[in-house]
């Protein structure tokens, strides 16, 4: 009584004013791009296990059970990979092992589990593992998928023949910065392609283009199709800038400043098997790890992997840093150029990338 008819009504105005302002501020953010440095990464856990491998292989079982109970996303990830593995003909060779396939398998399986792919949920540790050697030993729970994909990728590495490519990678909301003639590194795992029109659409912010020499060839043991002929590019693996515009690196061979950390200071668990492989009690398959262990059902024994990972090489995703590859396909793509020149530089290719319609050489 006594009060303005319309004064009931004023606030559903303002209520659908500020659910608009609330929510192109979310779409904002959500697009944001983010400028990062492009540096050497050094807080990056970069171990290339060099001369360790057979002992490494020994702790897996004992490491990969307590990894299983700390992080649950390897736990949940790992039998969806064997299964996939198998799902494709559980090819090994050339690798050592069937783990090596099936870590491959784990990191390319492009599944959430409540919300977290393990992609990107290990790169970032892997990022953050190398701040000190207690930040990898309490905190960074990656430590078999890390081994196996170092210890993949070196297999591989050497099988193709230790030769250098002209890769590319996308990268989402993520702008980097960098000058001519810095030395710089990934430092995770980096997806790429050798195809150009393939990263066309993964990533709507930056496109590197990268000569590698110590990335390997996955397709074969990826969960992507061969099509997108998928290279992996390690951690550790350096780079030399040569243009910014389109940023330019050059493979400058390897740098790490850990190596066999976990030998160094592991803990003593006081448990030494572990099942490695998953499935239901009626299948007889139980994938080992290329340990001695038996398989179940299986009464061979297994060679242990006596290959150290890393032959004779040299010391060297989506908004939460580089990514794996991330999809978009319309916005027009900076490119961001790496080239390697590392052990391999005189025989390696010859990238070229596109610079105002204008083939620009980068040798």
């Amino acid at each position: 009584r006594g009060r303005c008819p319309h004064c009931s009504l004023w606030p559903l105005p303002s209520m659908a004013l500020l659910a608009l302002t609330l929510a192109l501020l979310a779409m904002t953010v959500a697009t944001q791009v983010i400028t990062v440095p492009l540096d050497m990464a050094l807080n990056s856990f970069d171990d290339q296990y060099q001369g360790c491998g057979p002992d490494m292989m020994a702790e897996l079982p004992a490491l990969n059970r307590s990894e299983f109970r700390k992080n649950p996303l390897f736990a949940q990830v790992w039998p969806k990979a064997v299964a996939e593995w198998r799902k494709k003909g559980s090819r090994i060779d050339p690798l050592s092992s069937p783990a090596q396939a099936i870590a491959i398998m784990a990191y390319t399986l492009d599944v959430s589990i409540k919300g977290e792919r393990l992609y990107e949920e290990f790169n970032k540790k892997v990022r953050e593992a190398g701040r000190s050697s207690q930040e990898y030993r309490d905190n960074f729970h990656f430590k078999t998928l890390h081994f196996l994909l170092t210890d993949a990728l070196a297999t591989l590495w050497d099988a193709q023949g230790q030769k250098c490519r002209c890769v590319y990678r996308g990268v989402d909301k993520i702008k980097f910065k960098a000058n001519v003639g810095d030395i710089v590194r990934f430092g995770q795992f980096a997806s790429s392609s050798l195809c150009k029109d393939v990263i066309k659409r993964f990533g709507n912010t930056t496109v590197f283009q990268v000569q590698t020499c110590h990335g390997a060839d996955i397709h074969a043991f990826s969960k992507f199709n061969k099509k997108e002929k998928e290279v992996l590019i390690p951690p550790f693996e350096k780079f030399k800038v040569t243009y910014v515009n389109n940023i330019h690196l050059n493979s400058i061979g390897t740098y790490s400043k850990y190596n066999c950390e976990w030998l160094k200071g592991r803990d003593s668990t006081g448990e030494n098997e572990s099942d490695w492989g998953w499935g239901t009690a009626t299948e007889a398959l139980t994938v080992c790890m290329g340990t001695r262990t038996p398989c179940a059902g299986d009464t061979r024994s297994r060679d242990r992997n006596t290959h150290s990972g890393h032959g004779d090489r040299n010391i060297h995703d989506r908004a939460q840093g580089p990514p794996h590859l991330a999809r978009d396909r319309d916005t027009p793509i900076p490119t961001l150029s790496l080239l390697s020149t590392g052990s391999a530089l005189g025989t390696g290719p010859v990238c070229w990338t596109l610079v105002g319609g204008i083939p620009y050489d980068t040798p």
